[in-house]
């Protein structure tokens, strides 16, 4: 058969001596839009493969790849992908219907009920292999129109998207059976990547919410870390009459927009949810000596649908009409008062004084209400996004990538206590000796003073950690820190939280993005942060009069509001700013951390790189301003995925 055309950016190197059998080496251009660590489709000597960016590259450069031979047959190839795409068939359905069929052979390997991934019309979808297929065996799916390029035009612009963020090897892909949104591990081949066994570098959960019951005042859900293939998410929102507001091809192209484009989308899609005015809207009555209690009672009294009509505030005993200005100020107290260490329910990062944990022992502070306050807290946070008001408290990354239900891996144990990640790597790294270490698994708690052993799997104390079973024991360390100790009080933040806010709307989001949403751009004095920022390194004698420096302060003073703040939340860890400004900007151990450039060479790294316990970026030794500039912003804006950051 006719072998399928190579891809226009695909070039054969010429003139290459090939010893008998070795397949020849071929020029990739980088497309538009694909960063470092994304996937991208070509068609080389008939074959369709998915090609990786390095990690250094960039739109417009190429890079060399070798493909696998052809296969001699018309079966798989050696990505177990088939010769040919999946074919379009002839939709039997009525005229207008909004899917397309294809039609695919079952990859060699490839068992009854095991996920296999493949492109069809650009678009990377899973395809859970039937039970009742073998291999080679056709089977068809359906897509929908808008995400596929059309049999005789033009490819749709949504063949040419990835469908979400790459986070350290995990890709958001589209569930063919379903159309949900499943996060999935690619191996070196291409193929899904199945190892269930816990590894530090590879293995992640993801958060899931599983509600028990529809209730619209008080709905009961639990909350798990599960395997990234079992977080799914719907990709596609109805509105309260049941009509179809958003569409997997919506939130899809929306994924694309730059960031300033998603926070609009987002808020046209709330206004659409929005309750009209003329079918309800709620009057807040609070006395502001009173603000806590009374807003609590006021917004747990409400339905799911109270919580998307308008909502006016009076502050009792006070002249005033709400035109948006008491609404701003009841967020902002709200939200202040709650996030007070001093209120029990929160606490300071052990690593980032300017970030908030939750109270693993909140119920302490309030013994009857605490899980109540969590709820109500979750409604609040929802409703301020909801209505464009901002949140005064920045929590700690993990919670951002809980809410978005992104993967969070062994690493982020490191922003939340850089002591215990160091311990257990140190665990990691003796080897057989790590029996006589003496560890079981469990883990000591304390809390005013009295201590608690806590089993981190059943009967742990009758477990002892010993080298086989240590990738558990590290894997049961991670739950319970990144959820465990506080459970129950994430579990109702949650469940508030998407009381309000459509968990799909929020797949558009990196944890970055959400951060600046909920929190506002940060109002950044350049006099501040420049006279409170220290040299080291290759910079330490000149200091800010280098010339990289130089350039350094001049890139900056021209980005826009949120470049900057995502500078700060890629050498700090968060975009908040302290209130008596940079100088007094906190290290993990608590000290004052001043920001500081690091000059380091080429040789050492080709992009900054940051070390946000003592807020560090370690800046390379440029030789022109505008390769200075390049790989700043490729730094900055690629931190979420995963790119190079310590």
């Amino acid at each position: 058969p006719d072998l399928l055309p190579d891809s226009d950016n695909v070039t054969k190197i010429p003139n290459q001596d090939l010893a008998p059998g070795e397949q020849p080496a071929y020029m990739v251009k980088i497309p538009e839009g694909i960063r470092g660590g994304q996937q991208f489709p070509v068609t080389i000597n008939g074959q369709q493969l998915t090609v990786t960016c390095p990690n250094m590259a960039r739109p417009g450069m190429s890079v060399r790849i070798v493909p696998p031979p052809p296969p001699e047959n018309n079966g798989a190839t050696a990505l177990d992908r088939p010769r040919k795409p999946p074919q379009r068939i002839a939709n039997p359905n009525k005229q207008g219907d909004k899917t397309q069929m294809f039609e695919v052979v079952v990859p060699n390997g490839v068992k009854a009920g095991q996920p296999f991934a493949l492109l069809a019309g650009g678009v990377r979808v899973l395809v859970t292999c039937p039970k009742n297929a073998t291999n080679g065996q056709k089977i068809r799916f359906n897509l929908p129109v808008g995400l596929v390029n059309r049999p005789d035009g033009p490819k749709s612009k949504l063949a040419e998207i990835k469908l979400s963020y790459d986070k350290d090897g995990w890709t958001r892909t589209i569930r063919a059976t379903d159309m949900k949104f499943q996060w999935t591990r690619f191996d070196e081949r291409g193929n899904v990547d199945e190892r269930t066994r816990f590894d530090t570098e590879r293995s992640a959960y993801v958060l899931k919410l599983d509600y028990l019951d529809d209730n619209d005042r008080m709905r009961q859900g639990r909350v798990s870390l599960v395997t990234p293939e079992k977080g799914v998410v719907d990709s596609k929102i109805k509105s309260a009459n049941g009509t179809e507001l958003v569409s997997y091809t919506d939130i899809a192209t929306a994924q694309m927009k730059s960031y300033e484009d998603k926070i609009q989308w987002f808020q046209d899609t709330c206004a659409q949810l929005c309750v009209e005015w003329n079918e309800g809207h709620m009057r807040m009555n609070v006395r502001r000596d009173y603000l806590l209690s009374d807003s609590m009672e006021a917004v747990m009294s409400l339905t799911r649908k109270d919580l998307r009509k308008v909502w006016r505030f009076e502050f009792i005993g006070e002249a005033g009409i709400d035109a948006g200005g008491l609404a701003r100020e009841w967020f902002e107290l709200v939200t202040e008062e709650v996030f007070d260490p001093d209120m029990g329910l929160w606490q300071n990062s052990a690593t980032n004084q300017m970030c908030m944990q939750i109270n693993p022992a909140s119920e302490i502070s309030c013994p009857d209400d605490h899980l109540i306050y969590f709820r109500f807290i979750g409604r609040v946070m929802g409703k301020a996004m909801f209505d464009r008001q901002l949140v005064k408290g920045h929590m700690v990354k993990h919670l951002y990538k809980h809410i978005l239900g992104w993967p969070v891996m062994f690493n982020d144990l490191k922003d939340v206590d850089e002591e215990y990640y160091n311990s257990l790597k140190g665990l990691k790294d003796m080897g057989s000796d790590v029996e006589y270490v003496g560890v079981d698994f469990t883990v000591m708690e304390e809390t005013l003073g009295v201590k608690q052993t806590v089993d981190l799997v059943p009967n742990g104390a009758d477990m002892d950690v010993v080298e086989d079973n240590l990738p558990e024991y590290i894997e049961a360390c991670l739950k319970y820190r990144l959820l465990g100790r506080y459970e129950a009080q994430l579990n109702e933040l949650l469940l508030g939280f998407f009381d309000v806010i459509p968990e799909p709307l929020l797949t558009i989001f990196d944890f970055q993005e959400l951060e600046l949403l909920m929190c506002g751009l940060p109002n950044i004095d350049m006099e501040n942060w420049m006279e409170h920022t220290e040299y080291s390194g290759e910079y330490d004698r000149e200091g800010p009069e280098h010339e990289v420096c130089v350039w350094f302060w001049e890139i900056v003073s021209e980005y826009d509001q949120e470049l900057r703040a995502r500078l700060l939340q890629f050498v700090t860890g968060t975009s908040g700013v302290p209130a008596k400004g940079f100088s007094s900007l906190q290290g993990n151990d608590g000290n004052v951390r001043k920001f500081t450039i690091h000059g380091v060479t080429l040789d050492t790294c080709m992009y900054p790189r940051s070390h946000t316990c003592f807020n560090r970026i370690d800046l390379p030794l440029y030789e022109d301003r505008e390769d200075c500039e390049e790989k700043m912003k490729i730094a900055i804006t690629m931190a979420a995925t995963g790119f190079d950051i310590e």
